[in-house]
């Protein structure tokens, strides 16, 4: 028997409707977010980022491939990584199959990361991916963007993510147990490696051959972009977690 409100379809049908009322404020609030968005000051790039793609060498502009509107999704995988953060997989799972109705709508959608780009070929054969993803190994990108830290800054303990200083706090001592250190584990790092890529997505404009930043998102600014939270948003139980219960999808059980 379950223990969740029950009741009729009358009862159900009036809570609904009460519902809805939020969910269009909610929309309506929504829209107007992304206009403000859209009406940021775009901020001109002039210092030179070099990538790493499938084709080869490239700049931040080639990144475009040809159309004006650029939108990076910064996926955690260090140089050091063995593979892929999951949960960047989960997202990833997520928006692999938009990249091709974007590109039809004048936006590149790619992904960038640390780890050098024979890393991050393997790994997207292995995910079954066919994403445009570049290599920012040794280039500043990553740091600039906030979706990278230098030992030097993870050792004073502060540095800027989501615009704001987040410490990062002494490491988990030995044995100890929690997300970050299973998130560790699962690409073959100890949690200071693993903690130095962050996750994050960034805008960019190209407009008379000039590249301009002109949005990034982190943290739970990334949530409307992870597809499987926006289903079990509207699941009877939720997100209902109790526990770091994602994997990558080649390496669940049979369900």
């Amino acid at each position: 028997m379950t223990k969740h409100k029950t009741g009729t379809r009358e009862e159900w049908l009036a809570a609904r409707l009460d519902l809805l009322k939020a969910e269009k404020e909610l929309t309506r609030r929504s829209d107007e977010l992304a206009r403000r968005r859209q009406e940021l000051p775009w901020v001109r790039i002039d210092k030179q980022y070099r990538f790493e793609t499938d084709e080869g060498s490239a700049s931040l502009a080639d990144l475009f491939r040809g159309r004006s509107q650029l939108l990076i999704y910064h996926f955690m995988f260090g140089p050091d990584y063995t593979a892929g953060c999951p949960s960047c997989s989960a997202i990833a799972d997520g928006f692999d199959g938009s990249v091709v109705h974007l590109a039809n709508h004048d936006v590149t959608l790619a992904a960038v990361s640390r780890a050098p780009i024979a890393k991050l070929q393997a790994y997207k054969r292995r995910m079954g991916w066919g994403f445009p993803w570049a290599s920012s190994f040794g280039s500043d990108f990553n740091y600039d963007f906030q979706a990278g830290y230098t030992k030097e800054q993870q050792r004073s303990g502060v540095a800027v993510y989501n615009f704001r200083a987040e410490g990062f706090g002494p490491p988990p001592e030995e044995g100890t147990e929690g997300p970050v250190v299973e998130m560790a584990a699962t690409v073959g790092a100890d949690v200071a490696t693993y903690t130095r890529e962050a996750p994050g997505m960034s805008a960019f404009a190209l407009q008379d051959g000039v590249v301009y930043h002109t949005y990034s998102a982190y943290a739970r600014g990334l949530d409307g972009l992870w597809g499987m939270y926006q289903w079990l948003d509207r699941a009877p139980r939720g997100r209902n977690e109790t526990s770091l219960w994602w994997r990558r999808h080649d390496e669940y059980g049979n369900p």
